[in-house]
């Protein structure tokens, strides 16, 4: 009654049927029926008064059933602590249940460990050693504190079952925020000991018990405390895009004022606070104190280094020595480069655990009171400059032509022209189906056999694991393993090539594009899958045929969306059956289990349309599970299958079921009453439904009868039924399209997908802007002194850390267009795997190449990179020379991306596999550990790292052919010998060395500066500015192994072989 396409008004009620909502709605209230609810409902409001006794009886009850000390009105019937407890308890159920994350991530942590630990390994007890000794700190701090980043993915995917359990009133959304904290602790204690452990002992840090447990204990704290940070920025978001360019700006601030990128004194005043709310910096100032406190360094390297010279006359290189001294003091270095101090040590400690606190508080308090983004209910979203005519198309009332239109619906009727009319027969007999499981063979299929005809409607029915999808994916050559044995044949010939793209394949899950409209779904499946010599204008116009066919017209500009704010999932069925039809099938239409999750209605609107398609000509194979009584007789044709895959009846079923219940009864069957549903009967009959069972051997019954014996005898008729062939070779390829139309249509198609996710390219693009101003001006105007310069590496390489987030962006939205394209598009040959991964290649570059654009913009010249330029004349080239190197960076991080995803099963899998491989780029790119100082086993890893050549490419660009100074207290003073001028005494050292003296004819004190241009610091860190060009061509060698990669990756891992044990025969 509520359908308009269902409802039929009873001949002589036109005028006086309502029709619109409105009509249905008055005709109610004025009936007989509502007058008596009305008196119903005073009748018990009478009798059941508000606030009477049976409330009271109601509390009374609440309140036994409840915990104790639990608030009367709070809807939850355990106590807090319960609640926390059951909550800490399924936690460690499903972590024993499923520990793979778990382990990998700790395997992945001491893997990175072992790596860091023999990147310093064995440092010596030398000034030599400060910087590396700096920089392990500093990477072990960041390794601790960044290990659960990936939280807020995991706070994500458990985030719609605790707010749908929440509503159901079984516990807090707190309550399971503090027990996924308490079953984390274990892995976290666990993690701490293995990573720490094994990167202490290694390189050699301070071999101390207090000073290791110290460390130890600050690490753990760290990582407590980040994880409640990232834990609360991901319960204050709504939703996931927006929980990842903030933490992206975070983890950026935090590493970069932790104090050993950047100096507290090279601080600009503006941003020196962030140094003083930053929990890293305060656990970076402990662990430098822990390592240098109390300890003394012989100097390895002295100005002037004579052999010869007198211990008065010569000074150690590092900061924080004294003159004539060859041992510094760890304290005076720490305090002289960063301004830490010993009396912080334990004072810092405190500071940590109040952070961790107070973030503890903020996360439970975001957890229970912020609710993620809900969805806005059943509304049809439109392409732009497209609209619904006549309402909401979800709205079941609603149409678009009035109170006629209800009763009066186009479409194809019997005698009416048609396009689907398939040509071919479809047949199969003694199909086999055996697959090896561990050591032993089992059969799944046991000779079955059948036909589907054109303009037929044939079910596939079974009980539950008999194989019925795995019959109907047998059929249409969508098995990966196993082996498969009998006759498959089109008319009189074995399936070929083309037989997947000539066969449409409606599956159970409706799996579309959600930024696709409908139109443009039918498009693209006309366009790929349909013959190259139709022309496209023909190919689109049977699209419209397809909507018009299908009852579409409505909705055909609508977006697909998802669930809730797109189509609904009557829409989604037709959509799905819809881009099969526009592929033109001309052998037949598998469907499997169309009406699954359905209710009655949109049940039998699909049993309609498909009804419909039969009465147009086309073949159809349908599986399907349990039909009513009215469902299950609008079917031609039945193939039952008893468990093992067995065959137990295939035939007409007949009007009212007749022909299907006379074989049964005729066979020994109880008779079928009147008003039993016949599916449902021939379950019980053959012992399959709850309860009840047979002493008959239903399948042996059905070989041995003389349907069986009819069966085999039409099917050897079929088998000599012979069409004519196509005469073009074209149409037996394994795809419609040229691999050109495959490319430019796939292309397009993802293309309109980034366009229309705005959320991802805003959120790509504020990462790249936020990143490279935070950057630029963090490091604003950096001057060429020696930390300057030191500065302005580490502002190259901070840019270089939008890595991390950019994969973590990409990635998803690569394997939404891959699960589309392997379960629906690569199994009916729209087109082919080299096509899929070229096309997400190709839709980043334009991205990408936007997104180096604004980097540069809002990096290179804050920085004033620019100036260094200048006294060369070289400001055009070098800009230029940038901005391709940051181009190339962008380029390399989308190919990378795609080359890890190819490969891997997830977003998740594939985002810790690109951060570690990343992770291992930097360490060894020569920025935190200088080539001169890596073991020599590692020194192919400097070699072969991309960033390697990235970052020397960058810096020399941006620093070389200038002059240097250093900073006041960078300047090196000591007395020259009796008699001589500094520039006498120096000369022969800066000859070799570099660097200048400001008063060189000074003879009681010289003031050295150890560099006097930027060359000197390139050279230091083994750059070289002739090099810039071969670097950005070696970054593009990298850019194409990263493509070749991919689809060799891809092909490898995810490309299905051919089928060896698939056995296909003809008599």
């Amino acid at each position: 009654m509520t359908s308009p396409q269902e409802r039929v008004i009873r001949p002589g009620f036109e005028a006086r049927a309502p029709r619109t909502p409105d009509e249905f709605a008055a005709a109610w209230k004025n009936s007989s029926a509502y007058t008596k609810l009305q008196q119903e409902i005073e009748e018990y409001k009478q009798e059941f008064p508000i606030n009477g006794p049976e409330a009271e009886q109601f509390r009374q009850i609440k309140r036994a059933v409840q915990a104790k000390n639990q608030r009367l009105k709070s809807p939850y019937t355990l106590s807090y602590g319960q609640q926390t407890s059951l909550c800490v308890w399924r936690g460690f159920k499903r972590l024993i249940s499923d520990p793979t994350l778990t382990l990998s991530m700790l395997f992945g942590n001491f893997f990175m460990g072992l790596i860091v630990g023999s990147v310093f390994y064995n440092l010596d007890q030398s000034t030599g050693s400060f910087y590396q000794r700096g920089a392990l700190v500093f990477m072990a701090c960041l390794s601790n504190a960044f290990a659960s980043a990936l939280e807020i993915l995991t706070l994500y995917a458990q985030r719609p079952i605790v707010e749908k359990h929440n509503r159901y009133a079984l516990y807090h959304p707190s309550a399971e925020a503090v027990a996924s904290m308490l079953c984390d602790l274990p892995y976290k204690v666990l993690n701490a000991i293995v990573y720490n452990l094994t990167l202490y002992f290694m390189t050699n840090l301070r071999r101390e018990a207090g000073a290791f447990f110290y460390f130890l204990l600050m690490t753990f704290l760290v990582t407590l405390c980040m994880s409640m940070i990232f834990r609360t920025i991901g319960s204050a978001s709504r939703t996931l895009s927006q929980a990842m360019v903030p933490s992206s700006i975070l983890i950026l601030a935090l590493v970069t004022f932790t104090g050993f990128i950047i100096q507290i004194d090279y601080m600009l005043d503006w941003c020196r606070w962030i140094n003083y709310i930053n929990p890293l910096a305060y656990a970076f100032e402990s662990l430098m104190v822990n390592e240098f406190h109390d300890r003394k360094f012989e100097c390895n390297v002295f100005v002037p280094a004579y052999p010869d010279a007198d211990p008065i006359n010569r000074v150690c290189s590092t900061v924080g020595s004294v003159q004539g001294e060859p041992m510094v003091d760890g304290d005076a270095y720490i305090n002289m480069s960063f301004k830490y101090y010993h009396a912080h040590k334990w004072r810092n400690i405190g500071i940590v655990i109040a952070f961790t606190i107070f973030f503890l508080i903020t996360y439970m308090a975001f957890a229970e009171f912020v609710s993620a983004k809900k969805s806005k209910g059943e509304v049809l979203v439109f392409r732009k400059g497209h609209k619904l005519s006549g309402g909401n198309g979800n709205d079941a009332e609603s149409s678009p032509a009035g109170r006629v239109a209800i009763t009066e619906k186009e479409g194809y009727g019997e005698g009416q022209p048609s396009n689907f009319q398939s040509t071919s027969v479809f047949h199969w007999n003694n199909v086999c189906y055996d697959v090896k499981i561990k050591s032993e063979n089992r059969r799944i299929l046991d000779n079955v056999a059948g036909w589907v005809k054109p303009g037929t409607m044939t079910a596939l029915m079974g009980v539950s694991g008999a194989g019925k999808t795995t019959l109907l994916d047998c059929l249409a050559d969508r098995t990966s393993m196993g082996v498969i044995s009998g006759d498959i044949l089109v008319d009189d010939e074995l399936r070929d090539a083309s037989f997947q793209r000539k066969t449409g394949y409606v599956q159970q899950q409706d799996l579309h594009l959600s930024t696709t409209t409908v139109r443009e779904a039918l498009n693209f499946s006309a366009l790929m899958r349909q013959p190259t010599h139709i022309p496209t204008k023909e190919k689109l116009a049977y699209v419209d045929e397809v909507i018009k066919m299908l009852d579409m017209q409505d909705y055909s500009e609508a977006v697909v969306g998802i669930l809730g704010e797109g189509l609904n999932v009557e829409q989604r069925k037709r959509l799905t059956i819809g881009v099969e039809l526009a592929a033109k099938p001309p052998v037949l239409l598998f469907v499997d289990e169309p009406t699954s999750g359905l209710d009655s209605q949109t049940s039998w609107a699909i049993l309609d349309l498909l009804e419909k398609l039969a009465r147009s000509g086309q073949a159809i194979l349908c599986t399907i599970h349990q039909p009513s009584a009215i469902l299950f007789q609008r079917f031609d044709r039945l193939l039952f299958l008893a468990s093992g895959g067995k065959t137990v009846y295939f035939g007409d079923i007949g009007d009212h079921s007749r022909s299907m219940i006379d074989y049964f009864e005729k066979k020994g069957a109880d008779p079928c009453s009147p008003d039993a549903n016949p599916a449902e009967w021939m379950l019980e009959v053959i012992g399959a439904a709850p309860g009840s069972e047979t002493e008959l051997n239903w399948p042996q019954i059905w070989r041995d009868s003389p349907e069986h014996a009819a069966v085999q005898e039409h099917l050897k008729e079929l088998s000599h039924h012979h069409i004519e062939k196509d005469s073009d070779p074209s149409s037996y390829d394994e795809f419609a399209a040229d691999f050109k139309t495959q490319l430019v249509q796939v292309t397009r198609r993802v293309f309109e997908q980034y366009w229309r996710t705005p959320s991802y390219i805003y959120s790509k693009a504020a990462l790249c802007v936020l990143v490279s101003l935070f950057v630029g001006f963090v490091f604003y105007n950096a001057p060429n002194t020696t930390l300057g310069l030191q500065n302005q590496m580490f502002a190259i390489f901070q840019i270089l850390t939008v890595f991390g987030q950019m994969v973590q962006q990409t990635m998803p939205h690569f394997v939404i267009q891959r699960d589309l394209y392997e379960v629906r598009e690569r199994p009916s040959k729209t087109y082919g795997w080299q096509v899929f991964i070229l096309s997400q290649i190709i839709v980043e570059i334009p991205w990408n190449t936007l997104m180096a654009a604004l980097m540069y913009f809002c990096w290179y010249y804050p920085i004033g990179l620019y100036r260094n330029a200048e006294p060369t004349d070289a400001v055009a080239e070098r800009g230029a020379l940038m901005f391709l190197l940051l181009l190339a960076f962008m380029i390399f991080t989308c190919t990378f991306t795609d080359f890890v995803i190819a490969g891997c099963g997830s977003a998740e899998t594939g985002g810790n596999i690109a951060n570690l491989l990343f992770m291992m780029c930097l360490i060894f790119c020569g920025v935190l550990a200088p080539p001169s100082s890596l073991p020599r086993f590692w020194i192919f890893m400097y070699r072969v790292s991309p960033f390697t050549y990235l970052v020397s490419a960058i810096l020399s660009t941006a620093v070389a052919n200038t002059n240097a100074e250093c900073a006041p207290n960078e300047y090196i003073q000591f007395p020259p010998p009796s008699g001589k001028t500094c520039e006498e005494y120096m000369d022969p050292y800066m000859s070799k060395a570099g660097g200048y003296l400001t008063d060189p004819n000074n003879t009681s004190e010289c003031t050295y500066c150890t560099i006097g241009d930027t060359n000197l610091f390139l050279a230091s860190v083994q750059s070289d500015y002739g090099d810039r060009w071969r670097n950005f061509g070696l970054m593009w060698v990298y850019i194409i192994f990263n493509i070749f990669g991919a689809l060799a990756l891809y092909w490898l891992v995810r490309v299905p072989k051919n089928k060896k044990g698939k056995k296909q025969k003809k008599e």
